[in-house]
């Protein structure tokens, strides 16, 4: 089996799709593998550290994919590297499913087998190939260290001769796997952490980390697969009435409510961001998917009214070593599934996960979701 490795092509991206850790394992499980030339500079992997791992080094793009049966990318690959890949391949990585784009059509012109990662379902067994959740957590991470950096006062509380202050007061919207991680992380720098969440179980969680949960009953909105769901209007009205009064008094404010397949719904108004203190800071993790604060800019940091509005749509690609080895792992949990002991294919759609995440095949749409989100 040939697996490619090729080099990301977005502007952000850091991170890539194997590290010489992964590249060793399929060499011993008798698979070629190719790394584009480069392909893990700017995850500070150099080509020499994948050539020790067993791979060989391509030129360009279309020469590592060439021939390959299997093509392992972080994010959609652009049409060229579709073009250059082998009818019947496959491609796997995050291919950003609910946005179509004519993408669809292009995959099934060169008939490819595609594999989206963001579709892995929330399942026990899939634990370890939940990418979401694995660059979630770095995301949540890199999140408070992005708002230290601006903030001009430290996090914890100091008492010294020369007087006491207080700790900075941390507010995380959302405590799925980045809330908690930002939670947990602005706790240990000592901030006074508090955080919401429209599922009542997240409570515990939060509690758990150090942090205060500030919740409403009729604010409870829990969905499928442990995701949010839409907020009612009334709802939403109600939790903008919450989040004003408590945004109001913080420091830092960090938001992370995504709905899968959905624009992030907006939960800090203008006139929130002018109801906070000079200095405080907002970092906004949905920015990708049209962010939760009214004034943030994908990849911008917005000054507003003496507030710092920080807005990067690839924050996990901002700790890009580890980013790149849990996103690498991810992928060598899944191709578990899709190649045999005897390293043959075996694309088994009675497997839930498999099932899951494909996109495409035959030339044809089949993701039952996605094919009536298209048809619509």
């Amino acid at each position: 089996m040939k697996i490619a490795i090729p080099t990301e092509t977005e502007s952000d991206e850091t991170r890539v799709a194997a590290t010489p850790a992964t590249v060793k394992e399929y060499v011993k499980a008798g698979h070629a593998v190719t790394v584009q030339k480069g392909a893990g500079d700017k995850s500070f992997i150099t080509d020499a550290e994948f050539e020790a791992a067993g791979a060989t080094i391509a030129s360009s793009a279309s020469a590592t994919v060439k021939e390959a049966d299997i093509v392992l990318t972080v994010r959609r690959p652009k049409d060229s590297l579709l073009s250059a890949m082998k009818e019947g391949a496959l491609l796997i990585g995050m291919l950003d499913p609910w946005e179509d784009g004519g993408f669809f059509d292009k995959l099934n012109r060169r008939k490819l087998v595609a594999f989206s990662m963001e579709l892995i379902p929330r399942i026990t067994r899939a634990q370890a190939m939940d990418v979401l959740s694995s660059q979630a957590s770095l995301a949540g991470y890199r999140a408070v260290i992005e708002a230290h950096q601006p903030f001009p006062r430290i996090f914890p509380l100091m008492m010294t001769a020369a007087g006491s202050i207080p700790p900075a007061k941390v507010f995380v919207m959302g405590a799925g796997v980045a809330g908690l991680q930002a939670i947990a992380t602005a706790h240990r720098l000592g901030a006074s952490v508090s955080a919401t969440d429209v599922r009542p179980e997240a409570g515990e969680q939060v509690r758990s980390l150090g942090g205060e949960f500030i919740f409403l009953e009729e604010l409870a909105a829990a969905g499928e697969g442990g995701y949010a769901k839409e907020l009612t209007e009334e709802q939403k009205k109600k939790q903008a009435e919450l989040v004003a009064g408590h945004v109001r008094d913080m420091d830092i404010v960090i938001t992370t409510a995504l709905i899968p397949g959905r624009p992030a719904p907006k939960l800090i108004s203008r006139e929130m961001v002018e109801s906070m203190k000079p200095g405080a800071i907002i970092v906004d993790l949905a920015t990708a998917r049209g962010g939760n604060c009214e004034l943030s800019k994908p990849n911008e940091v917005v000054e507003h009214n003496g507030v710092t509005i920080i807005g990067y749509t690839n924050m996990a690609g901002r700790v890009p070593r580890d980013a790149s080895a849990m996103y690498a792992n991810n992928l060598r949990n899944f191709l578990k599934l899709l190649v045999s002991k005897e390293g043959a294919l075996k694309v088994d759609t009675e497997d839930e996960i498999i099932a899951g995440t494909l996109l495409t095949r035959d030339g044809e749409l089949v993701h039952p979701k996605l094919k009536e989100q298209v048809e619509k």
